[in-house]
């Protein structure tokens, strides 16, 4: 498997090698895979404008409920999270971020900026801080186009 880059006129569309590179970036840093799925729970969490359920969470992930409230109970009885009733609506249960969840959150976040700044070590300062960029508007265009969606499929 080859990292180059491909060359113009060389009959593979760079755009094409989004998906396999996001893989590929997923799977190699990260600390295995319970921390790359508890990782993207405590982000959903910490990241929610308002109360987070199994079921948000669930869409969030792009899985099963059964399989989101599998990694979340894993979450509770590891001490990262904890459920709560609902502020909006006392039958509801909600999800919080304990403060053991708040500082595992961190420990991946340092261990992944760790992880950037060693992998990009070879690139110039000016590199490193657009692509930085570029992968923050990313993400948070990715989260836009996903709630959109969302909303579509509900009004069709």
């Amino acid at each position: 498997m080859s990292s180059s880059m491909p060359e113009p006129g060389d009959g593979s569309s760079i755009l094409d090698q989004v998906g396999p590179a996001l893989s590929r970036l997923r799977r190699r840093t990260s600390g295995g895979r319970g921390d790359l799925t508890r990782n993207l729970v405590l982000n959903v969490i910490a990241d929610a404008a308002g109360e987070v359920t199994v079921g948000g969470i669930a869409i969030e992930m792009g899985v099963t409920q059964p399989v989101a409230s599998r990694t979340i109970a894993a979450c509770i009885a590891d001490g990262l999270l904890r459920r709560a009733a609902s502020q909006t609506d006392g039958r509801r249960t909600v999800l919080e971020l304990t403060d053991l969840g708040k500082a595992e959150r961190h420990r991946f976040a340092c261990e992944q900026r760790e992880a950037f700044e060693q992998i990009t070590v070879a690139w110039e300062p000016a590199e490193r801080t657009q692509f930085a960029r570029l992968l923050i508007r990313y993400s948070q265009d990715a989260s836009d186009w996903s709630t959109r969606r969302r909303h579509h499929d509900k009004d069709t």
